[in-house]
């Protein structure tokens, strides 16, 4: 499968990365790391992960409350659409393309 990625999940990733670096050195790695191999296990079993509505799929990471919302595209490609907190509204980011 291919990933492509919403154009704004850049800032989202630097926002989260920089919060998590300024509480301690090396766990903004970690939240990249983990996102990472989160959307690699996306990629291996897209149909594993529960539709959040219509065609928007949700993935939870592990060590983080963050969830990662995606679609598949044409059978063949991944967009990850979103990466937030599980506090924030339920409905954010799912309007994204």
């Amino acid at each position: 499968m291919r990933i492509e990625y919403h154009p704004e999940l850049e800032n989202e990733l630097r926002e989260i990365i920089d919060y998590y670096e300024e509480r301690s050195l090396g766990l903004g790695v970690a939240f990249l790391e983990e996102f990472e191999r989160q959307v690699i296990a996306i990629a291996a079993m897209p149909e594993r992960w529960m539709f959040v509505i219509h065609d928007v799929q949700r993935s939870s990471m592990k060590r983080f409350p963050y969830v990662i919302y995606f679609r598949v595209v044409a059978g063949t490609t991944i967009r990850i659409t979103v990466v937030k907190h599980e506090k924030r509204h339920p409905r954010f980011g799912l309007d994204r393309r």
